[in-house]
Parts: C-alpha cells; structure tokens; sequence
C-alpha cells in the first residue's frame, strides 16, 4: 500500500483536496479532526492535566485552551507533546486497517507534515498550494481571523515555497477546483500504475 501524505499551508484548500482524494474511493486520514475526537476521549484528562480548567464534562474546550497556548511556544509545545503522539498513533491504527483490507493507496492528512518531521512516515507527498494573494483573501475571511493571527499561523508554518520544493507531488487550488480534481485524478492514475495488479483491487 502507498502512503500519501497530504499537506499545505492555512487557507490552501488542503482540506478541499482531501475531499476530492476521498470522493475518488481512497481512504483518508484526517488529524484536525482526530483531534477533535481525541478532545472529546482519551486526550481530555491528559490536556487537564497539562493545563487545567480547560475541559469541561471530560471534554476539551477548544476556545480556552487556544488563549492558553495562542502566542506561548512553550505552552504549545506543552500541548503538542500531550497530542502527537495519540493522534500518530490513530493514523497507524488506521493504515494498518486499510493495509489489511488491501487499499492500494491511503491518504494521511497532516497539515504539519514537515514541521512534525512526518516526511518518514509516508511514500509519497502531494503539497496543496495556492498564489499568495489568494491565500490571505480566504484565510482571512475566515470568523475571528485577524492580520495577526495570520501571521502568526504562517510563522510556525514551513514556507509554501519550502513545502513545494519537497514535494513530489502539487496540486494547485488557485486554477479552480476542477483543475485540482483533475490534479488528483492524475496522482492516484500515476500511483495505481506503480502497483501493477493493485489499482482497483
């Protein structure tokens, strides 16, 4: 089975493409929403204990716990430390599932590929990618988004340019969402050939 990892920076349609990956019949991994899960189960007293007062009815609460960690790098590393490794070890608890159904391809969702050192974890990686301006135009239409706040997103995020140079494969969400479903098209088309034998089984 290959082992798509899946990234871009905020804002580039990253969770569009992993849509797009999913509409096609390959099995997606999605860690934002893992952690959502993990919040509401077996993260939730860790996270309390780390910084407490920040779950409620064994869940956590997300807008507390992001004042707590917003702007504090070593907060956040606190925080990063607690959750890495549960949501790492739900992506390996997922791939070893579709390993044994036979999949060809999986597709693990990491918006922090590079920053997290992911790169060793999967065969291949696809980079979500868009022009600049078109970037901040979305992001920050988002509820509550701010200059600042975007900034300091992109600060802790490895540059779009970085990102591209390491990928091996691009899929570019400025040229219209059918260009980036044809772009998606043509990776898994390229990666079921690779496995002689396997596309479709």
């Amino acid at each position: 089975m290959i082992v798509l990892g899946l990234t871009g920076s905020i804002g580039m349609g990253k969770s569009t493409t992993a849509k797009m990956f999913a509409e096609a019949g390959v099995p997606v991994h999605d860690s934002d929403e893992a952690v959502h899960r993990l919040y509401a189960g077996k993260a939730a007293p860790l996270v309390e204990m780390a910084f407490p007062g920040t779950t409620f009815a064994g869940v956590v609460d997300r807008a507390k716990l992001g004042t707590r960690v917003l702007g504090d790098a070593a907060a956040l590393k606190r925080l990063e430390a607690v959750i890495h490794p549960l949501v790492r070890a739900d992506a390996d608890a997922f791939l070893a599932k579709h390993r044994k159904s036979g999949e060809p391809i999986a597709v693990l969702d990491i918006p922090l590929l590079f920053e997290t050192g992911g790169r060793n974890r999967v065969d291949k990686v696809v980079v979500v990618t868009a022009p600049a301006e078109i970037q901040r135009e979305r992001v920050l239409a988002r509820p509550g988004m701010t200059e600042e706040k975007l900034a300091s997103i992109l600060a802790r995020q490895v540059p779009d340019a970085e990102k591209r140079r390491q990928a091996d494969f691009i899929v570019d969400t400025g040229q219209g969402f059918d260009a980036a479903r044809a772009a998606v098209k043509a990776i898994i088309a390229e990666l079921s050939g690779d496995k002689p034998g396997k596309a479709g089984s």
